[in-house]
């Protein structure tokens, strides 16, 4: 199943060797793309954060792939467990879906309307996460849900 992973900026710094690490093993269990958005606000920018995320929201809309459900990263998100997520990825590999695009927000967050036309909101924690570490906890997820689907023995946890 091909996963899209959609995400405003980029990494940089200390985050990005670990982030390359985890897109490469989870390439390995998905058909994975990883596409970096523009950010509309830049560094001690002072930009409405609202016009803001409304560009970022139709640049991460527009590159949507068609007939792929929405999973938008939000704080606000239903949270799950490692397990939980493995399977709820795994039923939509075994339903034939054409794949899951995760939207992960800049600075500001998503826009409402992204969060609108998402199919699932699902939160990695309710505290506010800067993008690069969600992007870096969302792909070691993807990369331990592979290995939970085959049985493999990186995850040790029960949930």
């Amino acid at each position: 199943m091909k996963i899209s992973v959609l995400v405003v900026g980029r990494v940089r710094g200390p985050l990005e060797a670990a982030v390359r690490e985890f897109e490469m093993r989870a390439a390995h269990y998905w058909k994975l793309d990883v596409v970096e958005i523009e950010s509309g606000a830049g560094r001690g920018d002072r930009r409405d954060p609202r016009s803001v995320r409304r560009s970022e929201g139709r640049r991460l809309l527009d590159r949507i792939p068609d007939g792929s459900d929405v999973w938008a990263l939000t704080r606000g998100g239903a949270g799950t467990s490692s397990s939980a997520f493995a399977k709820a990825l795994g039923a939509k590999a075994l339903e034939g879906s054409r794949g899951v695009t995760f939207l992960v927000g800049g600075a500001y967050g998503l826009d409402p309307e992204v969060l609108g036309c998402a199919d699932s909101n699902l939160s990695l924690s309710e505290m506010t996460l800067p993008h690069e570490l969600a992007r870096l906890v969302l792909v070691e997820q993807l990369y331990r849900a592979g290995t939970i689907l085959r049985s493999e023995p990186y995850h040790k946890g029960d949930s």
